[in-house]
Formats: C-alpha cells, structure tokens, sequence
C-alpha cells in the first residue's frame, strides 16, 4: 500500500555537478535528426511481435513519412529480425536516401551476426551498446569500471574491423544504456574512449546516443544531462549527440524537449509513444509541437487519420483518445465555454483568411483552445465539438451551422440549447449531432402543432399602394377556415389575418431571413420571435424556397410554441368560423 513510510525506499535523483546551465535560454529553432525505433523498441514492447507483412508495411509507412534514419530491428536476436533485414536489402526497398539501423549488443558473435543481415546494403547505422548504471554494474554484470569499459572498447574495435572487410558505408552509434543511472562523469569517460577508438571525422561522424533507458527524474536533470557531456565530449564536432527517452515519469517529451535545447543533434522514439513500459518518446508529438512553434519538423503525418491506421493495424494497439494530435477527441470540446471560444474564434479566422489571402500570405492561427488547425493534420472541423451535459449554447448552435447549414440567430442560442441541455441530462451519454437535429425538427419545423398553414391554398400576396393584402386558408386543431389580411409587408399582413381568427394579440420582436446552407435546394429559412401579453418570447423557424411561405411558416411555428406553454389561440372562435 502507499504509507508515508514506504517513500524512505526512494531517493531523490543527486542532479548534476553543472555551474552556468545554458539551456533554459535556448530555443528549438530546427528539426533534429529523426530516428524511429518503431520496428525495434516498439516491436519488442508488443504482446504479439509484428510478422513480416505487418513489418513491411510499418517500414513503408515510416519512408513515406519522411523519416531518413530506421531501426529495423535486432537481426542477431531472432530469425524473423534477421530475415526483414535480407528482404529489406534483396528486395531493394530501402530508398537511397534512408539509411537502416540495427542494434546490437557488445558481443562479438551478435556483431557479426548483424553484420551478416546488413550485407549489401548501400548504408547502415550499427547501435552497439552496454550498460554502464550503478545498478546494472553492481546488481546483473557484478562488474567493475573498468571491465565495463572494456566490454564497450571491445565491441567498438570488432566493428570497426568488420566496416573495414565491406562495401556497406557503416556509421557507429554508442550507447550507454541506462545512461541515466549511470555518473555522469564515468558516462563521459566511455563515450570519449569510445570517441577515440572509432576516431570519426566532422564528414564521417559517429553518433552517441544518451537514452533515459528508465526515466528515473525530472526533465529539467536530464537536459543538464545532456548539457554537461555536450561540454565535455572529445571531438564534439565530428559527433551527432542522440537522445532516446523513455515514458516512465510520463514527461518523455518535455525531456526531449529540453534535450535539445541542451545541444542534442538527434532523436530517437516511435510513432505515438509505442514501447517497453510506458513506452519511448513519441515523436509525433514532439514533431507537432515543432511544428505549432513554427519550425519545419521534416516530417509529415497527414493525413494523421491514415498513418493512426495502420500503426494499430501493425501494433493491434489503439491510439488513445486522448493522444495530443490524433486522439479522437481532441479537436473535441464539451465544454460550453469552450465551444462558445471555439465558435467565435472559427468565426474570426474564416475573417483574417480571407484578408491575407488577398495579400497571398499565410494568415496566423488564432482559436481559443485549438492551438492547431486540425485541417493541417487532415481532422474534419466537424468533430471539433460535441454535446453532453457540460456543453452550452455555443457549442449547440455551432453543430446546427457547420452539419445542418443552420445559423440560428445568436438570440435564438440561449432557448434551443435548453431542449439539448435537457435532452442530454436525461440521457447521460453524448448527444449526437444527428439527435440535435431531429430535436431541432421536432421543436420548430414540426406539423402536430395546433395551428397549421395550408399552404396550397395560399394566394400569394398581393402589394399595391403601399399595402400587401395576403388570403389563405389555415387549421386550428384540424378546422379548416379561409382568412385576409393587410399590412405593410407578408407577415404584417398575416398577423393581421391571425389576429382576426381569434389568435390572440402578440408582437414580433425579432426577425431574419437567410439561405440554408449544406443543401442542393435554394431554400431560405426564416426565424422569428415574438412576445405574448405576458411578456414570455418563443421563437419559430420555417424553411421554403419562397421566403414569403418560409416567414409564414417561422410565424406560425413560434405561435403553436407559444400556445404550449399559455393558451393564445382561441379553438371556440375557430369552430364558430367553421
């Protein structure tokens, strides 16, 4: 159980001995050296291992996203591993421009094996590596400093003989594993030896790779890190300093992040996050958050819908609904403050787009809660927000407009969200845009209400002088009656008529007409407002190709709602007129 006593087990990380840190003043100002470890440290984290169908295809993926370095995997661990790196080179599926990795321990028979699964190839990366932590040298190997040293001295001068015996161009990487377990000063000195027996240069350099193996402290310790042996690394020039962290304290990516603002040149992960524990950094998120900063990450992962795919096809693991950028929902806002914000602002952008498209310039991002334009990684605006019981009018309003081209009156927000506020609260679940509408259908455009128009009969009205005279023929509670009117325009006209079959007296408050959007029909759709004589306002909707029927349509819908809650029609004066 968790008692406070139990916290004596664990010790706070000692830091680094680092004076002058540079790092909090730096910033990412370009792509790093991208490396996916997918089809390694990802492959070896799965319940069941990729076959080679799903390798392949994994493989393609990641080439088509643009990623110039892949681990392809542990050849001397196991056939299958060995066999992808045949297929991969025989079948020339590597482009010329994308260089294969493999890893390998520092074990002469597991470096020639490796080398045996890369003949042929134009280039490769060999990730040899040892553990150097504390605990792994004094708790697995039972090893000193020195023979540590050895093992990976060892490792580096088979490699070095093997590169020379092929025509494979061999690029080495180091790693110290469990780097962050291990002082940093020793960590440095291994790198450094390492340095100068495989004795790269500026144009042929080598790559030292700093894996938080285990992440075992904060970012920030990481990054001075990352900083101290950047200071004190032999031939820093001729050496690509790569990082590889792990999830374990959930702040994988922000120790990235802070990696390389500390001088890392290079990065190490998978595609969302995939790997031992709680997995490697994702280099999605990492790439994004570039991106969202204004530098190019050198990657492209649109449409993310499709690469999201087929990494769960491979994997059979589904991305979290909550991943920063793939996630189904979080382009999403329940909200309703939020999808009130997220309403306004898509409003003010669809504005300052078209004022720089006049200038040809990319206009800036500027939506509340969004701080990415999900069209950049290929996400519909129509998931952008959802309805449940936290959500306002905003939000309510905003799924009318974009699915059903409705654009309610912003007066009209506040008394049709109550309908979906109590719809969802008695159903306890999301409420879907296509139950919004039909709600929508039922409270305004429905035909059970008391009074009805007939539309059939309708004369159409007639202006002259300055005076429209309207005649038509109308139903309370299913009586048929004939009526006319005069006024200064259609609705004038009719209310009056109304009036004169024993509708009670009511005042119109508000009215507007617009085009219905989303529809191959040139319909028009009108809404207005009016008060009784107590002083309670309904809205009504009607929807018609001609706008005259449209508003006589929205007049009566909002008369048969006013009706519900106090009586205005009088039925006794309909039966006497029948």
């Amino acid at each position: 159980m968790i008692h406070p006593e139990n916290i004596k087990k664990y010790q706070p990380d000692p830091g680094v001995p680092i004076t002058n840190r540079q790092w909090p003043n730096k910033k990412i100002t370009m792509a790093p050296v991208w490396c996916s470890v997918d089809l390694r440290d990802g492959n070896q984290a799965l319940i069941n291992p990729m076959n080679m169908t799903q390798k392949l295809e994994l493989f393609d993926l990641l080439v088509k996203i643009g990623f110039k370095e892949i681990e392809i995997g542990f050849p001397s661990a196991a056939k299958i591993e060995f066999d992808f790196a045949r297929r991969l080179i025989e079948e020339n599926r590597i482009p010329d421009d994308v260089t294969i990795q493999l890893l390998t321990q520092s074990r002469e028979h597991l470096i020639r094996r490796s080398f045996e699964a890369i003949a042929g190839a134009r280039r490769a990366i060999v990730h040899l590596y040892n553990s150097t932590s504390i605990l792994q040298r004094q708790v697995v190997f039972q090893k000193e400093k020195d023979e540590i040293l050895a093992i990976a001295l060892e490792g580096t001068q088979i490699v070095k003989d093997l590169a020379a015996q092929t025509k494979t161009e061999i690029v080495l990487e180091y790693s110290p594993e469990s780097f962050t377990g291990t002082e940093v000063e020793y960590a440095a000195e291994v790198c450094n030896h390492v340095i100068s027996a495989w004795n790269p240069t500026p144009q042929k350099k080598m790559i030292i790779n700093l894996p938080a193996t285990v992440e075992e402290s904060t970012p920030n310790i990481y990054a001075d890190r990352i900083e101290w042996i950047d200071q004190h690394l032999e031939k820093r020039d001729s050496v690509l300093i790569s990082l590889h962290a792990h999830n374990d304290r959930g702040t994988a990516v922000a120790a990235t992040e802070l990696g390389l603002m500390a001088g890392a040149d290079r990065v190490e992960g998978t595609l969302f996050g995939n790997g031992e524990r709680t997995g490697n950094v994702d280099i999605i998120t990492v790439a994004m958050n570039m991106y969202t900063q204004g530098v190019e990450p050198k990657l492209n992962f649109y449409p993310i819908g499709d690469i999201q795919e087929v990494v769960e096809r491979c994997t059979q693991i589904p991305v979290h609904a909550r991943h920063p950028y793939a996630g189904e929902l979080v382009y999403t806002a329940f909200s309703g403050s939020h999808q009130d914000a997220i309403n306004k602002g898509m409003v003010h952008q669809s504005r300052i787009n078209k004022s720089y498209d006049e200038k040809n310039e990319v206009a800036p991002w500027q939506v509340p809660y969004l701080p990415m334009d999900p069209a950049d990684l290929g996400r519909d605006y129509e998931a952008i927000i959802r309805i449940n019981s936290q959500s306002g009018k905003g939000g309510v309003a905003y799924i009318l407009k974009e699915k059903y081209g409705i654009d309610l009156p912003r007066k009209m927000h506040p008394e049709f969200s109550k309908h979906i506020q109590n719809l969802a609260d008695t159903k306890e679940i999301e409420i879907q845009p296509a139950e919004i509408w039909s709600s929508f259908q039922q409270e305004y455009l429905g035909e059970e209400g008391v009074l009805q128009f007939d539309e059939l009969n309708y004369l159409k009205a007639q202006t002259a002088h300055g005076v429209t005279s309207i005649a038509f023929t109308y139903r309370i509670n299913g009586v048929r009656s004939e009526s006319k009117g005069e006024g200064n325009g259609p609705i004038d006209a009719f209310k009056a008529a109304l009036l004169q079959s024993g509708i009670k007296d009511f005042t119109i408050e508000h009215y507007e007409e617009k085009s219905l959007q989303k529809t191959s029909k040139a319909d028009a759709i009108a809404f207005i407002e009016i008060s009784n004589e107590r002083y309670e306002s309904f809205f009504g909707v009607g929807i018609d190709s001609n706008i005259t029927i449209a508003s006589i349509k929205a007049l009566i819908s909002a008369i048969n709602r006013s009706h519900k809650v106090y009586p205005v029609i009088d039925l006794g004066a309909a039966k006497k007129q029948a």
